[in-house]
């Protein structure tokens, strides 16, 4: 259960460190002096993340030119978050939030509801942070088919600032 709001554009972004798909430790400070595209989703190997996934690492060198590194979370354990950057020959990195501290440090950890049963997970969002950490652009209840469209025209409006 979480209370915390989701931080908006101006907000220091929450620092944090997770493992990735294979296990290493990765924190947001790692990427100081670089445009981060932080995204959750849901849940590894699903339809709705399957294509969002897919559509960042088929639009890689469009993010690379903007400057940005792509980073998945999710609330998955370790060894899903690496069976489904295998399957999917994923080109960036995910990370397992499988205590959820890091969605809820983001306040994307919320209730949903699927077939009419209720149930706390990761509620599919999107941060564009900047160069000094700061969140620029935030997406919330980010559509998987037009996640990469919305992101690249942030990252372009940051380029012009």
């Amino acid at each position: 259960m979480t209370d915390s709001t989701m931080p908006t554009p101006g907000d220091i972004a929450p620092e944090f460190e997770l493992a990735d798909q294979d296990g290493n430790a990765v924190a947001l400070s790692d990427f100081v002096g670089r445009k981060v595209v932080l995204y959750f989703y849901p849940k590894a190997d699903t339809p709705g993340c399957t294509t969002q996934a897919c559509g960042i690492r088929d639009r890689s060198s469009e993010y690379a030119a903007a400057g940005a590194v792509v980073v998945g979370v999710s609330p998955d354990p370790v060894a899903a978050v690496k069976k489904f950057h295998g399957k999917q020959s994923l080109n960036f990195t995910l990370l397992a939030d499988a205590d959820h501290v890091v969605c809820e440090s983001y306040g994307v950890w919320g209730e949903k509801s699927m077939y009419g049963r209720k149930y706390w997970g990761a509620q599919r969002s999107t941060f564009v942070i900047d160069e000094a950490g700061v969140v620029r652009h935030v997406i919330p209840k980010a559509s998987p088919k037009t996640h990469d469209d919305m992101v690249l025209a942030a990252l372009a409006e940051l380029a012009k600032a």
